[in-house]
């Protein structure tokens, strides 16, 4: 599904699936990010996930992810970034990632997130619906709050959408190596096509740097 289609049908996000199409095709299961995009590391190859929790592809490619995730070398930093095109609901369930991040959650429920909005058909790009959701799930109800409302969370959820427009993501899953390469299922043709992808790419990316 193509990102207009997508914010055509928010209002019923179960039905979201992402797919992107193929900008520059390099061949290889790989395309180029034009332009080159900064990391956040030096001396390290940095492995970004574009996804949301409404997206059906991205919740059967978390758990390949998460194994793959688990087998990067040190000089591999790895971290998410939910897509939100704009759109408030995405931007809420966006939001709703970075808290769980700040106050620690994020390893035990992020897969849950996926089961809520997607199965059980769960409106938490909302505030309230979130905190009762979390506490649900055992987690502090002010703590929650506190870092909902807090400016750190409002920094960097501002900082996730300017990542998601300068790298012009256009279908979620994608994968994006050292700020120079995409990959995902729809480019490399499964997601285990994309996961060996990246590999290769992280081994091209670490030769770039001049490291072997």
């Amino acid at each position: 599904m193509q990102r207009r289609d997508v914010l055509k049908q928010l209002s019923a996000l179960a039905a979201l699936g992402v797919v992107g199409t193929p900008v520059w095709a390099q061949g290889g299961g790989f395309e180029l990010v034009s332009p080159p995009q900064p990391t956040d590391v030096k001396g390290k190859v940095e492995v970004l996930e574009f996804f949301h929790y409404g997206c059906p592809h991205c919740k059967a490619f978390d758990p390949l992810l998460e194994l793959w995730v688990k087998k990067l070398p040190a000089d591999v930093v790895f971290r998410r970034v939910p897509a939100t095109w704009g759109n408030p609901q995405l931007i809420g369930l966006a939001k709703l990632h970075l808290v769980l991040d700040a106050i620690g959650e994020l390893p035990r429920l992020h897969a849950q997130v996926f089961d809520a909005v997607q199965n059980d058909k769960l409106p938490l790009q909302g505030e309230a619906a979130a905190l009762e959701w979390a506490v649900k799930k055992g987690v502090d109800a002010k703590k929650f709050t506190d870092a909902y409302r807090s400016f750190n969370v409002s920094v960097q959820l501002k900082r996730i959408e300017e990542v998601g427009r300068s790298y012009k993501i256009q279908g979620v899953p994608t994968l994006a190596v050292d700020g120079k390469y995409f990959t995902s299922g729809t480019i490399a043709g499964t997601h285990e096509a994309a996961l060996k992808a990246a590999d290769q790419l992280i081994v091209r990316a670490r030769g770039e740097q001049g490291r072997k």
